[in-house]
């Protein structure tokens, strides 16, 4: 019998963790657990994320939010032949080199990415380079990451796997026959950046929904203004509706604003857009025509460099005339839609355990093991180990410090 803990840090890695969980083999035993920092996911967040998954099933508690100290009791306790840590890079940097360094047996090391990965980037490498394998989601990614991992060094192998968002909730057939009556929006935190750009979009959405009152336009949120997502979002857009409602440039009841699992959202949907977001995928799993926003450029800032030659690019122009796309199909098939025979990653799981268990595994060797990442690691760790409340009053008083001192 083999043993996998998994730890997220995050609503979009714990998404992604509870979905590769439910493509272990079955006689596999699995605990899934949140780790406590600066952006662990609400109650709510935490039940999306999890919802249409086997760790979200009736009756079963939702994944705990545990210290960093905690976690390392529970994995003492479970005693795990393998460690998912799907988390950010720097906590899984940390977890890996500090807060779970020892656990005996030795259990395999798993990471990954939970989204588009194109283009690879050395920072993802770095930061999971102590772990034995590397999971990403198309072939495209693991050709890129493996040429860093020969270029770089450190690290273990890369696998590839199917992005479980892509299977859940029946999407991966046409569901036909039920209301398509929706339009929904789906955020992303750090595209576009100015304010102006975003509220460019939701006056798009605004103009459609003024046009097509027989559409119900929804903006799907990662998560609403008061909490925490993966990465910091600076113009939150129902905060900037209000405010353009505010200032009468938009009727305020024209655009509803929405959590909850996305492909719940996608049941209903007769079209999806986003200026960069993995539903995306999601909507062409589901079936769903779609808009992956271009106006505001198409490159690896954008995280949007992998829908070239989709068919699936369009314009603010085209969202407020509802002219939604379907995908090429050679695109699908070279981008997270491949066989189902080429995913391998827990084939490579399986053989790394039994590496393990035998005392042959060579253990993966991270490029931040040295003193000038000892600083960067010493940060990470204490967003690991101190409350995210005391971090903050930390930060205020830091800041309020060095303001005192600039004025003398």
């Amino acid at each position: 019998m083999t043993r996998l803990l998994a730890v997220a840090d995050s609503d979009s890695y714990l998404k992604w963790a509870a979905g590769l969980l439910d493509a272990l083999p079955e006689d596999w035993t699995t605990d899934l657990v949140v780790v406590r920092t600066p952006i662990a996911p609400s109650a709510a967040q935490i039940a999306a994320a999890v919802s249409g998954t086997r760790a979200g099933a009736a009756g079963r508690e939702l994944p705990a939010v545990l210290p960093a100290r905690q976690l390392r009791r529970t994995a003492e306790r479970f005693r795990p032949d393998v460690v998912l840590l799907a988390c950010t890079g720097p906590v899984v940097d940390a977890l890996a080199a500090e807060t779970l360094a020892g656990l005996r047996p030795r259990p395999v090391l798993v990471s990954g990415l939970p989204g588009i990965s194109v283009p690879a980037t050395e920072k993802a490498w770095l930061f999971r380079s102590g772990c034995d394998l590397f999971v990403v989601h198309s072939g495209r990614e693991v050709a890129e990451f493996s040429a860093i991992g020969r270029e770089l060094g450190g690290g273990g192998a890369v696998a590839l796997a199917r992005l479980p968002y892509l299977d859940l909730g029946g999407l991966g057939a046409d569901t036909g026959g039920g209301v398509r009556d929706r339009v929904v929006f789906a955020t992303q935190a750090k595209v576009p950046r100015r304010r102006e750009e975003r509220e460019d979009v939701l006056l798009a959405l605004a103009a459609l929904a003024g046009a097509r009152p027989d559409l119900d336009v929804v903006v799907k949120l990662r998560a609403r203004d008061d909490e925490r997502q993966t990465h910091n979002e600076r113009h939150h857009y129902e905060r900037l509706w209000n405010a353009l409602a505010d200032e009468g440039r938009v009727d305020r009841d024209l655009v509803r604003f929405a959590a909850g699992p996305m492909h719940e959202h996608l049941s209903r949907a007769a079209g999806f857009v986003t200026v960069s977001s993995t539903a995306a995928l999601e909507a062409i799993a589901g079936h769903v025509p779609l808009l992956v926003l271009s106006d505001f450029g198409v490159s690896a800032e954008m995280i949007n460099l992998v829908f070239e030659g989709s068919g699936c690019l369009g314009t603010l122009d085209d969202l407020a005339k509802a002219d939604f796309r379907t995908p090429d199909a050679e695109w699908c098939r070279a981008n997270y839609f491949h066989d189902a025979s080429a995913t391998d990653w827990t084939g490579r799981v399986a053989a790394l355990v039994s590496a393990a268990r035998a005392g042959t595994l060579e253990p993966a060797r991270s490029l931040l093991d040295g003193p000038e990442h000892a600083a960067a690691r010493r940060r990470a760790r204490l967003r690991l180990e101190v409350p995210p409340k005391v971090l903050r009053y930390g930060y205020r008083a830091k800041r309020r410090m060095r303001r005192y001192l600039k004025a003398l």
